[in-house]
């Protein structure tokens, strides 16, 4: 259901993805920016981390957040795109579990959307090409790096979500930007949820083609678990050895960029 604005004055909206930087972005405007409304687009598709991550953030900052959903969830537009599941080349799961919630939510109202890109981020843009929907980025104005970020988070008390010890990115469970390590912590964290990711890819009327991970099925990339964590402890040995002060957090993020920093989509991963 739209939203109508009926005193004309632009609405303040900051969109909260259970991620590190929209919620240090919470807990640097929450107080600057009294009329902000904070919103997470419900995929019904999440970690259970990100759940208890927003009560959290709920709880120390004492603010609403509209939980968004779409009229139709994943399974729907899963058949209605034959069966293809998401890829980066086709990134329709963001389009109508994200996009389109959130541009109902603002109807045809003015909105400023505050938008957790940091400066030393080399990415911009903004998931809605609505005239009325303006994008403004603090972090960049204030120059604020991942270091301020990670200060932000330890200070308010809010710290980081717990998947954060195997995953640097939010997102759904079965997220088509995870990597190989992720998903084999997935399967290992949450065993339940990584089987019916694989059941996604197997279990299709017409048969399946389509696999979450380039060139191999989740059961293949399954039968590589000790060998893949072995190497993912090889590489986060060398850079604790490389920069032994290093925040593990940020130590996890580095290694998994170098097996793949391809950038996921904003309205999912800030």
């Amino acid at each position: 259901m739209e939203n109508t604005n009926t005193n004309k004055q632009p609405r303040h909206i900051l969109g909260l993805s259970g991620g590190k930087d929209s919620t240090a972005l919470a807990i640097l405007l929450h107080q600057e920016v009294p009329q902000m409304e904070y919103f997470f687009c419900d995929t019904h598709r999440e970690l259970p981390e990100t759940y208890e991550y927003l009560e959290r953030i709920k709880a120390r900052l004492g603010i609403q957040i509209h939980y968004l959903s779409a009229e139709r969830g994943f399974d729907h537009w899963l058949d209605i795109y034959g069966g293809a599941l998401p890829s980066p080349q086709m990134r329709w799961c963001t389009k109508q579990l994200k996009i389109k919630p959130l541009e109902a939510f603002i109807g045809d109202d003015a909105a400023i959307s505050y938008v957790g890109i940091r400066a030393d981020e080399h990415r911009d843009g903004y998931i809605s090409t609505r005239p009325n929907i303006k994008a403004v980025y603090p972090f960049k104005e204030r120059g604020l790096v991942k270091a301020d970020i990670l200060r932000l988070l330890e200070e308010s008390g809010i710290g980081l979500p717990k998947y954060y010890e195997w995953r640097s990115r939010s997102g759904c469970y079965f997220c088509f930007f995870q990597r190989k390590y992720e998903w084999v912590m997935l399967q290992e964290t949450h065993p339940d949820l990584f089987a019916r990711a694989v059941d996604y890819e197997s279990q299709h009327k017409d048969g399946r083609t389509y696999t979450w991970t380039q060139g191999e099925t989740l059961l293949e990339l399954l039968e590589r678990k000790d060998q893949i964590i072995a190497d993912h402890q090889k590489a986060m040995a060398r850079e604790a050895q490389r920069q032994p002060d290093r925040p593990l957090v940020e130590s996890l993020e580095a290694i998994l960029d170098e097996e793949d920093d391809t950038l996921p989509c904003l309205a999912c991963h800030l």
